[in-house]
């Protein structure tokens, strides 16, 4: 291969990481107690789990939790591998399903919680396994080593109750309990309090898994929920067309929920979810139905209270990670610069819908269950241009087209008032201004026999009206968007 590095002549040393420090690093990627136990769910839902149960005991600085599921389970091989760091390359082809990416979810998560970190499996028809990471005793040895014992007996029993399954069990949780006293009632208080802050995000995370039937979701032995932020089962919540965008691998699904006024106080304090009105409103972003991002504009809008109606769902699968940037903890993600004005257009529209339902509190309106917005302009993409085209499924469309048939003149006049009040002059700017090369040209890449065809029938018509070919000619290509095809004209006849 030309230009190939010979390696062979080089002089090398080793530099393998120092265990100790390297998981002290691993502590501080970033992960709070929520996002962690997300992350451990997401390794349960990969190996076919149907049931997972977290649960945990209050035992002050010495309270342990544990997340066990009934998925297929691992032998003591394919545990070890698990567990090592850095398990699985992120270049590596995965699975469809696979809510993984680094091979460090396991780790990363845990040691950001825990100081150890043990590991209980079992396949159907086999022994259980089990290993554990203790931080203290890496820095100790200052080696990548794991034991064979566990903190704890109690979790450590439950695997016997499985056909199969694994149970990641955490052990001085430093980052949560650490120095808290068992007798202390405003200590369990805070603990509490944070344990139900991890069930309303699994409870978010994870809806679409346990509204499909997918997944059951335990905590303390009790069944999650899940929480739905589009309140798709409310009649006054509009939804709109989705739309494609990076060759049809991404679905963009916009909803303006109901004004307070349509819904039950019950209705609508749920609907606030775990951060308030204001804060979920925004982009939510599902990679293989699991929510990385809730209630986040991404960087292309503030967050204002007249916009609070506005949620938007994108839809992505696994294959896109690297382009949109997904991090360790799937917490973050960044779409790629070619997609973000499409992105930005089709979010104007919510909206801007979502405006006149906060201003007008949606009186006019009598709303259908799982109604859907119908716009009267439709932005497409015709190669890798941009172009907007009338909606022919808009209803307005067919009122005109009945019309027609008894007063064609006021069914025009209609056709072109619809037309003229309702351009979409924000996307198209938006569009222009971020990139006007993407612009598309009128009838530029579509078939231009309807152009040829009404120059002819001018022609032919001002021909008959007295002007001469020379005249005929000019007066055409001084017309919008005739003006464009002169070359046409020579083919007249």
């Amino acid at each position: 291969m030309e230009n190939e590095i010979d390696y062979s002549q080089y002089k090398t040393v080793s530099a393998i990481p120092e265990a100790s420090s390297m998981i002290e690093t691993f502590r501080a990627i970033g992960y709070n107690i929520e996002t962690a136990v997300a992350d451990i769910i997401d390794n349960s839902i990969s190996a076919n789990a149907k049931n997972i149960w977290v649960n945990f005991e209050w035992l002050g600085s010495k309270t342990w939790l544990s997340i066990k599921d009934d998925g297929i389970g691992m032998n003591d091989t394919e545990l070890i591998q698990a567990m090592r760091p850095g398990s699985k390359s992120p270049l590596q082809e995965r699975s469809s399903k696979d809510l993984g990416r680094f091979g460090l979810g396991l780790k990363t998560a845990s040691f950001s919680q825990a100081r150890k970190l043990t590991v209980i499996s079992k396949k159907a028809e086999h022994n259980s396994v089990y290993w554990t990471w203790d931080l203290d005793f890496v820095n100790k040895t200052g080696n990548w080593d794991l034991i064979k014992y566990v903190p704890d007996e109690k979790p450590k029993n439950e695997i016997s109750k499985l056909t199969s399954g694994t149970i990641v069990l955490w052990n001085d949780i430093d980052r949560v309990v650490k120095d808290f006293n068992q007798d202390d009632n405003k200590a369990l208080d805070k603990f509490l309090f944070t344990m139900e802050q991890v069930k309303k995000h699994l409870a978010m995370v994870f809806h679409k898994f346990i509204e499909k039937g997918k997944v059951n979701i335990y905590f303390q032995d009790k069944k999650i929920v899940g929480w739905n932020p589009f309140l798709t089962d409310e009649a006054a919540t509009q939804i709109f067309p989705e739309e494609k965008i990076q060759n049809g691998t991404v679905t963009i699904e916009g909803f303006v929920l109901p004004h307070k006024s349509k819904i039950s106080e019950d209705k609508y304090k749920y609907a606030e979810g775990v951060k308030g009105w204001n804060e979920q409103q925004g982009f939510y972003i599902y990679r293989n139905e699991r929510l990385l991002l809730a209630g986040d504009w991404l960087g292309l809008f503030r967050k204002e209270e007249h916009y609070k109606l506005t949620r938007i769902q994108i839809e992505l699968p696994n294959s896109l990670d690297s382009e949109w940037q997904i991090d360790i903890k799937k917490s973050v993600a960044r779409p790629p610069l070619v997609f973000r004005e499409q992105i930005k257009a089709y979010a104007l529209k919510v909206r801007q819908q979502a405006v006149e339902v906060y201003r007008h509190k949606g009186k006019s309106v009598k709303p259908i269950a799982g109604q859907k917005f119908v716009p009267l302009w439709i932005d497409h993409k015709r190669g890798d241009k941009w172009f907007y085209k009338i909606n022919r499924e808009n209803p307005i469309l067919g009122k005109i087209k009945e019309q027609v048939k008894n007063e064609p003149d006021k069914a025009i006049e209609m056709l072109l008032r619809f037309i003229e009040e309702t351009i979409p002059t924000k996307s198209i700017y938006i569009k222009e201004s971020e990139d006007p090369e993407l612009q598309g040209k009128p009838f530029e890449a579509t078939d231009h026999e309807v152009i040829r065809n009404t120059m002819q029938a001018m022609y032919s018509g001002l021909l008959n009206q007295g002007k001469t070919e020379e005249q005929a000619k000019a007066i055409i290509s001084n017309i919008e968007p005739f003006n464009n095809f002169v070359h046409f004209l020579e083919f007249l006849n």
